[in-house]
């Protein structure tokens, strides 16, 4: 909490503006807990319903290309090194060198130790994936348990801006969360939000994990979804991918709706990132059908939508072969990660 009163919360633009100059721990309760219930039967059944939409043969080319452009290919191990993160980088640039359409993907995601690797192999493709290039996306704030100090989380964020980070994905603090302390994970977000400034005054892209396999309830994620996007997250994302369950279609598609809301409310367009599981295409379009259903094809590019994923770029590149020869190719068609 800032010094302006014991239960006074950082400044944050969007939460003064929607709940008011008053923006106390009190007042941001109050709107959290005013928030309505989830209806856990209709989101799973519509979220089913989604699930098996199908889409034609036209439409899968485009989906498979679509898949890959929104794609974080992630390494997050402690084993990482220095040359996992470049060929990493090297499938990112060429994820199947014997098909020079085939697009890139959004972004790799490392630790911030391994950020300036990250940069370096990339070159000149480093840059906004929306033009053509491909960001770097570091996991900071104590990733992926969030337990640490505050000096320490904004210390590990600002290190992997400085080395060039365009994105960073913070973890809240869940157990502070559970109990009840929505005034600290919100000061917390602020914090690292302005952590993420650089030099010139610009910021990285702040995607706020909400680890939801251990948030319990969907309205427990409803509330964490708001809290972000009123402190300043960019991104709302499902999880780590180091706890199970990690991302699901009724909980993207609650954030989902949460991000629709928001939109309704302000105008502002804030991005989804399910991550963790999703290692099939079949799987991910279902996720893209979700996306065009609930908020609108328009999300889904890189700076409104991302996957995070380590092993869902094998399946698509597996899938969209099959796609234009008729027959799967053996297992050494794509590299092993």
């Amino acid at each position: 909490m800032n010094s302006s009163g014991p239960s006074a919360l950082a400044p944050a633009q969007r939460a003064i503006e929607l709940i008011g100059s008053d923006l106390t721990e009190k007042s941001l309760r109050l709107h959290l807990e005013g928030l309505s219930g989830v209806d856990a039967v209709g989101l799973e059944q519509r979220a089913a319903a989604l699930g098996t939409r199908s889409i034609k043969t036209t439409s899968k080319a485009w989906a498979l290309d679509t898949i890959i452009r929104l794609i974080d290919l992630t390494t997050l191990e402690g084993a990482d090194t220095p040359g996992k993160v470049r060929s990493l980088v090297a499938k990112a640039l060429t994820p199947d060198p014997q098909d020079a359409s085939t697009p890139r993907v959004a972004a790799v995601c490392v630790y911030g130790d391994m950020v300036p690797s990250a940069v370096e192999a990339l070159g000149a493709a480093h840059g906004d994936p929306d033009e053509g290039g491909i960001s770097v996306a570091a996991v900071a704030t104590a990733f992926p348990s969030g337990r640490a100090s505050l000096a320490v989380k904004l210390a590990d964020t600002a290190d992997a801006v400085a080395a060039g980070a365009d994105e960073i994905d913070m973890v809240i603090d869940r157990g502070a969360f559970l109990a009840g302390n929505y005034g600290l994970v919100f000061d917390q977000i602020v914090a690292v939000k302005e952590a993420c400034r650089r030099d010139d005054g610009s910021y990285a892209h702040l995607k706020v994990i909400l680890e939801t396999g251990e948030l319990n309830t969907y309205d427990n994620v409803r509330k964490a979804s708001w809290l972000s996007i009123l402190a300043g997250g960019d991104f709302i994302k499902t999880s780590t991918g180091k706890v199970s369950p990690a991302a699901t279609l009724p909980v993207t598609l609650l954030m989902l709706e949460v991000v629709r809301d928001w939109h309704r409310l302000t105008g502002e367009k804030i991005g989804v990132k399910p991550a963790g599981g999703i290692r099939a295409s079949k799987d991910a379009i279902k996720y893209l059908v979700t996306v065009a259903e609930t908020v609108g094809e328009e999300w889904l590019v890189p700076h409104l939508f991302r996957f995070g994923a380590s092993s869902l770029l094998n399946d698509v590149l597996l899938q969209r072969q099959k796609l234009s020869t008729g027959r799967y190719s053996g297992p050494d068609y794509v590299t092993v990660d």
